[in-house]
């Protein structure tokens, strides 16, 4: 049995990629593939229709949000937000918390004045800042909601007077959020809703054609909500496969029972880490994601033996990313707490053994 804690591309249902494999083949009896089926078919109306309709119930997403399926990743998210929301000659605030925020907000400088209201840069981006000021002719406030990299999650919501803007691609469906306080959502797909290809976005639409500026059509939200994520020809397999995970999401009970999953996943892991006099962890106490669990050996010289063991164990993804070091266990939605259990269970036999 393989434990994936991997920080990229998702972990998903076993169910839903052997629901996807058959449709590979055969789409729903078309005779067709999922891969083949033309994305203005009745077939796939139907599929973008539910993947709306699980997104908004799921979210609860009131009415004047739009729900957008795009491409191109958080990383072309990074452009796309100030482009749409950014007014010419404006200014925006945000938020710097790790490398994606602090990508989003290099972008952003290409639109107009930035306000970076505070960073945790100074210790290694290993805690949320608390407080900090919003100028008040902001357009909005951009941040990021849970940082992959860091292992550092935002609890509690940034209080500003300006809409907020908010990265969510690795907690979305995570965790209960009010999409209503936002002014915009936005989410690469491939930590808890599907496979990478697809883009979550959901806007108020009461925020769009107000920047003074010419959008090209293939970056206007608005032109994408006119035609329904179909401007261009959208990655029709990877919407398909969120569709049956929001399937399997909604099966469970929702949004707010995988929050307490994931509570219960992140907080034995964490015991471990404190009791465990052969690790610690990287990330301030209470800032801690419950999405990717950094930390690290006291002996450094120690970890490539644990990796090697962990490995052996079928355990995969958990070396820590440069610039934290140690390890990085990502405990996305899908992963059972039976690999929560093989790890812990295999770091008190690491400290039995080396003792």
């Amino acid at each position: 049995m393989k434990h994936n804690f991997g920080a990229g591309p998702c972990i998903l249902p076993k169910d839903v990629f052997a629901e996807a494999s058959q449709a590979v083949l055969d789409f729903n009896g078309t005779g067709l593939s999922i891969l083949e089926i033309s994305h203005r078919s009745k077939e796939f109306e139907a599929v973008i229709a539910e993947a709306e309709s699980l997104v908004r119930e799921l979210l609860e997403v009131p009415a004047g949000y739009s729900i957008l399926f795009l491409q191109g990743g958080a990383s072309q998210q990074f452009a796309m937000v100030p482009f749409n929301l950014l007014p010419t000659y404006g200014r925006a605030a945000y938020l710097d918390t790790g490398t994606w925020s602090s990508k989003a907000l290099k972008e952003a400088k290409n639109f107009g004045a930035i306000d970076v209201v505070a960073s945790s840069s100074d210790r290694n981006y290993s805690y949320i800042p608390k407080s900090y000021a919003v100028p008040a002719d902001a357009a909005y406030l951009h941040y990021t909601s849970n940082n992959t990299i860091f292992g550092t999650e935002i609890f509690d919501l940034p209080q500003a007077d300006v809409p907020l803007v908010s990265d969510m691609s690795s907690d979305i469906f995570s965790r209960v959020v009010n999409v209503a306080d936002h002014g915009l959502i936005y989410a690469g797909a491939q930590k808890n809703m599907g496979p990478a290809g697809v883009t979550l976005v959901v806007v108020k639409d009461e925020l769009l054609g107000k920047t003074g500026r010419t959008i090209p059509s293939i970056f206007d939200y608005q032109q994408h909500a006119k035609a329904d994520s179909m401007y261009n020809t959208p990655p029709v397999f990877s919407i398909y496969v969120s569709v049956l995970n929001l399937r399997w999401l909604k099966a469970k009970g929702g949004v707010s029972v995988m929050e307490q999953e994931n509570i219960i996943k992140a907080r034995q892991l964490y015991e471990e880490i404190d009791r465990n006099p052969f690790f610690r962890g990287t990330a301030e106490v209470e800032d801690r994601s419950r999405m990717n669990v950094t930390f690290v050996m006291t002996n450094p010289a120690l970890e490539e033996e644990f990796l090697a063991l962990a490995k052996e164990r079928g355990m995969v993804g958990l070396k820590g990313h440069r610039s934290v070091g140690g390890f990085r266990a990502s405990i996305y939605n899908a992963l059972g707490i039976s690999s929560i259990n093989a790890l812990t269970d295999l770091m008190r036999e690491f400290e039995e053994t080396h003792n």
